[in-house]
């Protein structure tokens, strides 16, 4: 039902409503109770379903409150805009188990050496198990080896070849699991069968975006009976409804719990767009036995590689102000929590995800609601078909949501193209002090620019890109309107690139991949402010994209990839402190956006290296003097020539989980020793090498008495041209070995510095006052 007002913000709401509902009728749900029971304290309901029936009866807003133990839904529970304002939480102290699977009584004889076997029910089917409430796994080769660092715990090129399929009776039913070629997720497939030359015939891949084939040696297939040999695996033969286990050392196999998941969903929260659901709460709650959902990831996530499901444990559409409180998902088979298209102001806090087949928490809008969508990588439209409204075409996204205080851990067990948190088509989504780590891709991943104005900051985000390749702890793309645009006049770019997409803020974050990148801007994202961020591995990637702006950052051991911007970037990176020198990737000098300066290297020859580029001129090289590393406290003493920049601390105490429950259990990332050299330990400065490079020549500043050697002036002296060798730009230009630059245009250069700022923008004429024996003399460059 309705209630008239509304409450603003997500927190207060959730807060408001557990007061309001603590006065409200409360309706007592537990696995022993009965549905003809009154739904009393001392008489409680057996079905939650019942108890939300009861509540919508009293025509307004209630408590229905869960028992100690499992409880088995027969089907998903759907709470619409009839529920608004209901709470669904665990009863003070009790833990509570919502079970989307079902219990099985077995009579185990033996089978072959080591397995066992029953019979089940009639009509089951299923693709989960779990005993004694840890997930088993389907008989598979090659073996699982949870010690391996390869894909899927053990991958094999010859998973399926006719010379392993010649060992099959009948394969219909197996899964084949591969990553990508180029590692970017995975792709699935159904067998059907086999030919006569053991030949495997199967359906399926589309669970990527750029289908490219599968990796020839990364994959496994599972499901196989021929393939049941290794403790913990099993195979259901749902013609003969016949399980087949090969029991763990040391279980009781009689005696153990055995349980199957049977729904995709566990929870819908659902309303419609003229009738949201609204203020519903789900708290303290255990989510556990959801099916795998694998086989339905195909819907393509406009240009990015990913392809998704629409769906979750919880899946929320056309809701407001709902949220989730402390609760856990556990083992899921696909996604935790599925926020889709049109919903607003949901908050998922205080939760604990483990064990995820898929995400752990998606946001997704409507292709609907985005101007001139594309959804294949490939795809491009012309300039003057554009639209050049800013902003969604509608508001079917979510929009002002937040994910806080969560910890995330060992997801996409099944699903390689899928992340702790991932964000599509939606619009200002915060996430904050969570701890995300043990991913097969990315820890946070932002698909593309629509619509932005993000907010990530005190997270712990760390050992991802377990299992595929070329990505970030942090990953985004940005494939929106302006991205290979045709026609589109260069000088409009920027602009366009500000069409789709609000500014999103990256913030006082702790980032490690050792994989890739650990904050990962790819293919134009655009429109980020990155600031007092902690990098302890992989450096910060920017690729392509407009209106970076990156500062008081630190990379330990790594630094800036800049990765083929555009010539009018409008990027700044600035008062970072760098521990190796920039990797550049067809980057040409002098076109690094508005500004790459003023940060603070460790080695003279890193940041000479962007001088060649023309960048880091006001840069300077110096032991940042961290206060102690191997606590993680990476700020800096005063004595740091950091500060001198206007590089300023920030809190290193303040990353991820806070909720103590979920701290005490979180890990926390390697902290890397920093790579400081001997000769500027304590922040003294190295002394700069002799000589650099110049439009191919090779120069070096005056220094000591070596200015009468050139006849001028010690207030004067100037950049001698060590080498020119023929056919270099400074050759071209007329110079010589010997001659001495003095001046660009007038003004007088007299370090290697000075030199490069004078002639930054080398597309345009300048002139060289230089002194050549026996007569001075000026050229155009």
């Amino acid at each position: 039902m309705m209630r008239s007002g509304r409450l603003s913000g997500v927190l207060p709401a959730a807060l408001a409503l557990w007061t309001l509902a603590a006065s409200a009728e409360t309706y007592y749900v537990a696995p022993s109770g009965s549905d003809t029971n009154s739904g009393s304290r001392s008489e409680p309901f057996r079905s939650i379903a019942r108890a939300r029936d009861a509540v919508r009866a009293d025509g307004r807003p209630g408590n229905v409150i869960l028992r100690a133990g499992i409880h088995y839904l027969h089907e998903t529970l759907v709470l619409s805009a009839e529920d608004s304002g209901t709470t669904l939480a665990a009863e003070e102290d009790a833990k509570v188990v919502l079970s989307g699977g079902l219990e099985l009584s077995l009579n185990w004889t033996p089978s072959k050496e080591g397995v066992l076997k029953a019979k089940t029910p009639a009509g089951t089917a299923f693709d989960q198990l779990f005993v004694n409430g840890q997930r088993q796994h389907m008989a598979r080769y090659p073996n699982r080896d949870p010690d391996s660092n390869k894909p899927y715990s053990g991958c094999a090129a010859d998973a399926f070849s006719p010379e392993r399929a010649a060992r099959w009776a009948d394969p219909a039913g197996g899964y084949i699991h591969a990553l990508h070629s180029a590692h970017w997720g995975g792709f699935h497939y159904r067998i059907t069968g086999k030919k006569e030359n053991n030949e495997v015939i199967y359906e399926g891949g589309w669970q990527n975006n750029r289908r490219m084939g599968m990796h020839q040696h990364d994959r496994m297939v599972e499901n196989i009976l021929e393939e049941l040999d290794a403790p913990s695996e099993w195979y259901h033969d749902a013609t003969t409804q016949t399980l087949y286990f090969f029991p763990p050392e040391g279980l009781d196999a009689k005696s153990a719990r055995y349980e199957i998941a049977r729904l995709d969903h566990l929870v819908e929260i659902k309303g419609t767009k003229e009738m949201p659901a609204r203020e519903i709460v789900l708290k303290n709650i255990v989510f556990r036995h959801a099916n795998r959902t694998f086989m339905k990831t195909m819907e393509p996530l406009l240009r990015s590689d990913w392809t998704i499901y629409r769906g979750g444990a919880v899946l929320i559409q056309n809701a407001e102000d709902c949220s989730l409180l402390d609760c856990e998902f556990d083992q899921l088979g696909g996604n935790g929590v599925f926020v889709n298209k049109h919903n607003r102001r949901i908050a998922v806090k205080g939760c604990y995800f483990h064990g995820i087949g898929a995400s752990a928490v998606c946001f997704v809008g409507d292709p609907d609601s985005v101007r001139n969508p594309l959804f294949e990588y490939s795809q491009t439209q012309h300039y003057k078909d554009t639209d050049t409204q800013p902003g969604p075409k509608t508001d079917d996204y979510p929009s002002d949501c937040i994910v806080e205080d969560c910890l995330i851990h060992t997801v996409s067990v099944v699903e390689k193209q899928a992340a702790g948190v991932q964000v599509s088509m939606s619009k200002r989504i915060t996430i904050r002090h969570c701890s995300v780590y043990d991913t097969g891709r990315a820890g946070i991943n932002i698909s593309e620019g629509t619509f932005g104005g993000h907010l990530i900051e005190f997270c712990d985000v760390f050992d991802t890109v377990r299992e595929t390749g070329d990505h970030g702890s942090f990953n985004s793309w940005g494939r929106d309107r302006f991205w290979n645009l045709q026609g589109a006049p260069a000088e409009k770019l920027p602009d366009l690139a500000l069409l789709d997409t609000e500014k999103t803020v990256i913030r006082n974050s702790r980032w490690r991949c050792d994989r890739g990148w650990d904050i990962d801007l790819d293919d134009g994202s655009s429109n980020y402010e990155i600031y007092n961020n902690l990098m302890l591995n992989g450096g910060l990637k920017l690729r392509e994209g407009f209106h970076r702006t990156v500062y008081n950052n630190i990379a330990v051991n790594n630094g800036l990839h800049p990765h083929v911007w555009y010539p009018d970037s409008h990027d700044r990176v600035y008062n970072n402190i760098w521990l190796d020198a920039a990797r550049p990737i067809r980057m040409p000098a002098g076109k690094w956006g508005i500004e790459v300066d003023r940060n603070l290297f460790v080695r003279e020859e890193d940041r000479e290296k962007n001088l060649n580029y023309l960048v880091d001129v006001n840069s300077i090289v110096g032991d940042p003097v961290f206060v102690d590393p191997a606590t993680g406290d990476y700020r800096v003493e005063p004595q740091s020539p950091a500060l001198k920049l206007g590089f300023k601390n920030f809190p290193m105490d303040r990353f991820g989980v806070r909720r103590p429950a979920l701290k005490a259990i979180a890990k926390t990332p390697p902290l890397p020793v920093p790579e400081i050299p001997d000769d500027i330990k304590g922040g003294v400065r190295a002394e700069p090498p002799k000589t650099a490079e110049w439009m191919g020549a090779t120069i070096r500043a005056l220094e000591g008495q070596e200015y009468s050697a050139f006849g001028v002036a010690r207030e004067d002296r100037g950049i001698h041209l060590v080498e020119v060798p023929q056919g270099s730009d400074a050759a071209k230009a007329g110079l010589k070995k010997d001659d001495l630059i003095q001046s660009i245009n007038k003004h007088p250069v007299r370090t290697n510095a000075d030199l490069a700022v004078a002639t930054k923008h080398a597309d345009k004429p300048f002139t060289v006052g230089y002194v050549r024996a026996p007569v001075c003399g000026c050229l155009l460059g």
